[in-house]
């Protein structure tokens, strides 16, 4: 229990100081780039701030570039483009239960909203833990392409977008060739998405974008700058048509490309193929399974000294590497003089050569070329979406067998997968079929903006207001559709397939105090008025007070959540009990109530602050009990 004197203790700085507050924005990249570098060169730190001249001594000559020669590509707008990319926002994310499906158990989820928004928000918990990610972005053909160029708030250049469609569904204004800036347009609008989905991937990160040749040479540009010229994996060319490619030009294009780039070069970050037919001949057998015989000496390796060495043989002869010109040696072995000496009963001495045993594996490497019929082409897209969905609302989706067979060689069964231009929710739709057919759990995260369908449209008349509702019906339908086609395996699994999504949308923060002071043009007078009202909005449910918290404080968008009641107070509990919550602003709790939930057992305990309704004297006695308890206390 607690004593009379703890009802009686004052505030002070140090208990003022133990009470965290939820921050009310994104995290600030300008300032995590400024602590990487004072992790890695401290010197180059002083009176915390970064010492340009400093790093430039510290990198070599061939490192810094001295400002009047560089390579890189350069564009109108680029400056801003980067910082639409680090620019904080208060934005947050609203729970859509009734848009949702199995919300209690699904680990997948739906968002509706600006993925430049989106981006930064999701930063804060998903930071490095993306597998794959897979966009299909607009490609610029001088229609398909709507973006105001202005970097203003991104909340209000996300409502801009939901008033461009007409009621017949049409665009309102396009990216034309005829516009001065048509290259300009499209790289300010792609390179501050790339720039965020960079920070979210895994170590063994891939990302993988489809695109065709309108800018395929400036994606591979800005992609290079973004993720590193060493970490350009892979520029698929799919062939997207069969037959006569019906095209107006010179040419019939019958291709597309998905360019795929990693986040770590020294990482390996793609598997096997399992469909792809062997071309070497395993002619030999052992206990082990079919294999063939691989020379252990290899031509322009890269020469090495040490990895030119005499090997002896079982019966005495010496083996060495075959140069084709001993005057300038040109090959080495594969395997080091250790790797040999651990490994020697593996090698096979024949015919003067030393050699490996390359066992007969379940696919092969993936190929460069997708021109197979098993990756689909547009057309299939397009009758897959119209027998899901019942209408052509699409121009040109990508086949589900396509976005399959990336994450298949991108991910592992327990990977997280991500797109942020999710269309037709295609991506959503692979991941479901993949994880039915390899007894995988891979979750994925869909993001789209709300673009208005107009009510003339197919897509209108058929019900459907946004492209998010066409997108959310097809991971449904698509789920449902599996489920039928493969119920005697689903039935087998440990773990049951999750065929549902969490749905959000994107929204202004529900704190009051942050919306306020998110506009720099307020006066003080009116900051200061913005401070005597109450933190939260009245409108804002207690659900969606909690999502806004949760996520700013870095917790996932799939957490479970329950509602629990103790000594008569309605809290809000996190990941089993970890994190308590007290959302209900409208109802005073007792000290006798605080002093309960702060022994209840929780890690964390967030309260907002008018659920103290200005008594102070309340308030610090909760610090000092959640301080005694070693509870940690947050308030917003």
């Amino acid at each position: 229990m607690t004593s009379r004197d703890e009802k009686e203790q004052p505030v002070t700085d140090d208990l003022d100081d133990y009470i965290q507050e939820v921050p009310s924005h994104t995290p600030d990249f300008k300032t995590q780039l400024a602590e990487e570098l004072a992790r890695l060169a401290p010197e180059a730190i002083a009176d915390g701030k970064v010492d340009v001249e400093k790093l430039r001594e510290l990198l070599s000559d061939d490192a810094a570039n001295d400002g009047r020669e560089r390579f890189g590509l350069m564009w109108q707008g680029k400056s801003r483009a980067l910082k639409a990319a680090q620019a904080q926002t208060t934005a947050t994310l609203v729970p859509d239960r009734e848009a949702s499906k199995d919300w209690d158990t699904t680990k997948n989820v739906f968002i509706e909203g600006d993925n430049l928004e989106v981006l930064k928000i999701l930063g804060k918990h998903y930071h490095g833990k993306v597998k794959l990610i897979y966009i299909d972005p607009p490609y610029n053909t001088g229609n398909d392409f709507v973006y105001p160029d202005n970097f203003k708030e991104g909340l209000k250049t996300y409502l801009e977008w939901t008033q461009q469609v007409t009621e017949e569904g049409k665009k309102r204004s396009s990216n034309t060739e005829s516009d001065g800036r048509y290259h300009s347009n499209w790289l300010n609008m792609i390179y501050p998405r790339l720039k965020l989905a960079h920070n979210l991937l895994a170590e063994d990160g891939v990302i993988f974008i489809s695109i065709d040749d309108n800018e395929i040479e400036n994606l591979l540009r800005v992609g290079r700058e973004i993720f590193g010229e060493s970490n350009h994996l892979v520029t698929f060319i799919w062939k997207s048509k069969s037959g006569g490619a019906n095209d107006s030009g010179d040419v019939a294009v019958d291709h597309e490309y998905v360019v795929g780039f990693r986040r770590n070069a020294q990482v390996t970050v793609l598997g096997l193929d399992a469909g792809a037919i062997a071309t070497t001949s395993y002619n030999k057998e052992d206990d082990l399974g079919l294999y063939s015989l691989e020379r252990l000496d290899k031509q322009n390796l890269g020469y090495s000294e040490s990895l030119d060495f005499p090997i002896t043989g079982p019966d005495g002869t010496t083996y060495r590497v075959h140069h084709k010109d001993r005057t300038s040696p040109k090959a080495r072995w594969r395997w080091s003089q250790e790797s040999v000496g651990k490994r020697y009963e593996e090698l096979v001495f024949k015919d003067g050569f030393v050699y490996t045993k390359n066992y007969q594996k379940e696919g092969g490497k993936p190929r460069s070329l997708l021109v197979d019929e098993r990756f689909g082409r547009s057309r299939t897209g397009s009758t897959e979406a119209l027998r899901l969905l019942g209408g052509s609302y699409f121009d040109n989706p990508k086949p589900s067998k396509l976005v399959k067979y990336l994450i298949g060689i991108g991910t592992h069964k327990d990977s997280l997968v991500l797109d942020f231009f999710a269309g037709s929710a295609t991506t959503g739709h692979a991941v479901m079929a993949l994880n039915a057919e390899d007894g995988g759990n891979r979750r994925h995260i869909q993001v789209q903006l709300p673009e208005p369908i107009g009510i003339e449209s197919d897509a209108g008349r058929a019900g459907f207001s946004t492209i998010a509702d066409i997108a959310r019906e097809r991971i449904r339908r698509a789920g449902a559709k599996i489920k039928e086609e493969v119920s005697d395996q689903l039935s087998a699994r440990e773990i049951p397939l999750d065929f549902g999504f969490r749905s959000y949308k994107l929204s202004d923060t529900s704190f009051v105090k942050w919306r306020e002071t998110s506009e720099a043009e307020l006066s003080d007078l009116a900051q200061r008025l913005a401070g005597l009202r109450g933190s939260a909005d009245d409108d804002a449910s207690p659900e969606a007070l909690l999502t806004e918290l949760l996520v700013k404080q870095g917790y996932s968008l799939s957490e479970q959540i329950t509602q629990v009641e103790v000594k008569g107070l309605q809290l809000w509990s996190v990941a089993e009990g970890a994190l308590l919550a007290i959302m209900d602003e409208h109802v005073k709790p007792s000290l006798e109530q605080l002093r309960a939930v702060v022994e209840a057992g929780a890690v964390r305990l967030v309260v907002l602050e008018d659920v103290f309704a200005g008594d102070d004297q309340l308030k610090t006695n909760l610090v000092q009990h959640a301080k005694t308890h070693g509870v940690e206390l947050w308030t917003a």
